[in-house]
């Protein structure tokens, strides 16, 4: 069915409960002519959301369901994982909220690979906790990574500012063993995809950071920039890719520099995602660029000092919301699009004539 007539089905899963998952979700169902834009699908509890409601002073309804291939258009949709009652310790990670966000996790993203629901949007989760109850990934991303069976790259994205980092959760200390010329390539190739394909960007323009300071001052200050980060950019260039730096980091993030570019490759974490947060503020989505399925989270994390005291901001996770939409609606239209140009043109022969051609003169 083309994206045109097709009202996308976002799933959603709670995160920790005792955190502001549930209060931002709900925040952004709030309005009810949501459900005219998409079907929202939450994978939770009918009695946990329903005690969170009550406690934010929210009047939203939920059609409550066995699973996602019942969901309704025109409703908000919960998967009943539980209809037990839930212990909410508003701030504290319990072994209940865990629990409870892995099960969420599992429930949603098994719908996404049965094509149950079309994106996913995931509420923040507590890393640690999850890892102390089976949660084998220090993140999201390695997990749909190993959901996919394919190497994913995490891109930090407003409609101004695009940054993904080469390097995810790891230790500093880490970082450069884990840097090589051929991944540079291959991300900043999946970077120029990502771009194509989800974000409607016909020829893009990629700024490569430096890891050390200052780019390495020409190896006064590290030698990785002149023997593994250049040299990834010059062979990316000779492949007509649009990939330019390396970018000393601390000058970088200025609005005339990084507007220059469509998207930015850092070399680790704090290095993009410090920038990105302070300038998207409460704009900013995390998209899990690369996969076959699309998936997008604030870029935020679980915010236990104001959990269940009515002062979280939606903001980023509506737009997490709205970005998986345009983004499957983007990736839909470029493939039907590339479908019809590659299709062969339909013979108009008829007994040996080419109908199309103008008669031949009598």
């Amino acid at each position: 069915m083309s994206s045109k007539h097709h009202k996308i089905r976002v799933g959603i899963s709670i995160g920790d409960f005792n955190g502001i998952g549930p209060e931002i979700i709900l925040k952004s169902l709030k309005d009810k002519s949501i459900t005219e834009f998409f079907t929202p699908v939450i994978f939770g509890s009918g009695k946990l959301f329903t005690y969170q409601k009550n406690v934010f002073k929210l009047q939203t309804n939920f059609n409550y369901i066995n699973t996602a291939t019942e969901a309704q258009s025109g409703k908000i949709n919960m998967v009943n994982l539980t209809k037990e009652n839930s212990n909410i310790e508003f701030g504290i990670p319990t072994e209940e909220s865990t629990k409870m966000a892995i099960a969420s996790l599992d429930a949603a993203t098994e719908a996404l690979l049965k094509n149950e629901i079309d994106v996913l949007v995931t509420a923040p989760i507590n890393k640690d906790e999850m890892m102390k109850y089976g949660f084998s990934h220090p993140g999201h991303t390695g997990y749909f990574e190993e959901k996919a069976q394919k190497k994913a790259v995490m891109f930090m994205v407003t409609d101004d500012l695009k940054v993904a980092v080469s390097t995810h959760h790891i230790p500093v200390a880490e970082i450069a063993a884990n840097i090589s010329k051929e991944k540079i390539k291959k991300q900043v190739k999946q970077l120029v995809t990502t771009l194509k394909e989800d974000f409607c960007i016909e020829k893009p323009k990629i700024a490569i950071l430096g890891l050390n300071p200052h780019a390495g001052d020409g190896g006064a200050i590290g030698r990785e920039e002149i023997e593994i980060i250049e040299p990834a950019i010059r062979e990316l260039f000779d492949q007509d890719i649009m990939a330019f730096g390396p970018y000393p980091a601390d000058s970088f993030f200025q609005p005339e520099k990084y507007r220059a570019f469509d998207a930015v490759l850092a070399m680790y974490h704090d290095q993009g995602l410090a920038p990105f947060k302070t300038i998207a503020y409460q704009e900013g989505v995390n998209y899990t660029a690369g996969l076959p399925f699309i998936r997008t989270s604030p870029d935020h994390g679980v915010a236990y000092d104001i959990a269940g005291k009515n002062l979280a901001d939606e903001t980023s996770f509506s737009e997490a919301i709205f970005t998986a939409i345009k983004i499957y609606n983007n990736r839909t239209e470029y493939r039907e699009l590339m479908e019809n140009r590659l299709r062969p043109k339909a013979s108009h022969l008829k007994n040996g004539v080419d109908e199309d051609l103008p008669a031949a003169a009598e």
